[in-house]
C-alpha cells in the first residue's frame, strides 16, 4: 500500500462543528473505477467541510479509469488524501487500507466515516453521524431499514439481497441496535477501531468482497460498542455505471462468514 497526499487545501470552518475541541472526521472512500462519480461526491464533501474539520481518504483499488488522478486533483475546500493499491484487491482490502491509513494519523477523539465512492450516499448525513458519536455511540449505521430510511431507487435484486441479509443476520447474530448489517455508510469512534486493530491487526478485515462490512461489525461487537442507526435514503439514481456487486458470490460470502463466525472462538480477553 502506498499513501500519496493529494491536493491538500484548508477548509473553512464557518458555523458550529458537530465535533468539539478540534476533533476531525476522516471519510474513507473505497473506490474502484469511480472517476465519473468522485468529482460530484468530493464537491458535496467540500460543502460539509465548511462546517467542521474533515479529511477525505480516497482508496484507489487498482482502478483503470483515472480514479487516482481525480482524487489527486481534489476539489477546492477539501483536504484529500490518496491511498493506492497497484492492483484490484477487493472492497474488503480497500476498507482495511483506508482504516489503517487513518488510524496512523487520527487523534483518539476523531471519527471515521466509511461511505461508498459512487455518490449514492448523502454526505450531509456526516453531521448527523458525528452528533450520534458525540452523544455516546461508538458505531453509527446509516440504515435503510429504520423509519425514514429508503432504498427505492436501487435495483430489485439488490434490494432483495439487502433485505434477505438483514433478516438472516438479525435472527442469527442478534447484535443489539443493528437492523441494517450490510450498509456501507457508517461512522466509527477512532478509539474503538484502535482497540480492535490492536487485537486483530491485519486480520481485522479478511473478507475481500461486500461481506467485509458485516465481518467488521461482528469483530467490533467483541469490544461491546454502543451501536445506533440513523435513516438513510439511498440515492442509487446518482450512480454512474453498473453495480460492482455479484449477487451469487456475495450470498456465498455471507454464508461463509456466518459459518466462520460460529466456529471462531471469541477473543480470550476483553477488548
Amino acid at each position: 500500500m502506498t499513501v500519496d497526499e493529494g491536493d491538500v487545501r484548508t477548509a473553512s470552518e464557518e458555523g458550529g462543528p458537530a465535533l468539539s475541541g478540534g476533533k476531525r472526521t476522516h471519510v474513507v472512500l473505497p473506490a474502484y473505477n469511480e472517476a465519473a462519480s468522485l468529482p460530484p461526491l468530493l464537491s458535496r464533501l467540500a460543502e460539509v467541510a465548511l462546517t467542521g474539520r474533515l479529511t477525505a481518504w480516497v482508496v484507489d483499488d487498482g482502478s483503470s479509469d483515472g480514479t487516482a488522478e481525480v482524487a489527486a486533483t481534489g476539489v477546492p475546500g477539501l483536504e484529500v488524501r490518496l491511498v493506492s493499491h497497484p492492483v484490484n484487491l477487493g472492497l474488503g482490502q480497500a476498507v482495511q487500507s483506508g482504516l489503517r491509513a487513518v488510524l496512523a494519523e487520527a487523534g483518539e477523539g476523531d471519527v471515521v466515516v466509511v461511505m461508498d465512492a459512487d455518490d449514492t450516499h448523502d454526505p450531509t448525513l456526516i453531521r448527523v453521524l458525528e452528533r450520534e458519536i458525540a452523544a455516546g455511540a461508538d458505531v453509527v449505521i446509516c440504515s435503510r431499514f429504520v423509519a425514514g430510511g429508503d432504498d427505492a431507487t436501487a435495483p430489485a435484486l439488490r434490494r432483495l439481497l439487502s433485505r434477505g441479509a438483514a433478516v438472516l443476520f438479525r435472527r442469527v447474530l442478534r447484535v443489539d441496535g443493528v437492523r441494517d448489517f450490510t450498509s456501507g455508510f457508517r461512522a466509527y469512534r477512532v478509539s474503538l477501531l484502535a482497540r480492535a486493530e490492536s487485537h486483530w491487526g491485519e486480520r481485522l478485515i479478511e473478507e475481500r468482497g461486500f461481506a467485509c462490512m458485516v465481518e467488521l461489525l461482528l469483530k467490533l461487537r467483541h469490544c461491546r460498542p454502543v451501536v445506533t442507526e440513523v435513516p438513510l435514503t439511498l440515492r442509487y439514481d446518482r450512480k454512474q455505471g453498473p453495480s460492482k456487486i455479484r449477487i451469487a458470490r456475495t450470498v456465498g460470502q455471507y454464508l461463509k462468514l456466518l459459518v466462520r463466525d460460529r466456529l471462531s472462538p471469541a477473543p480470550y480477553r476483553v477488548l
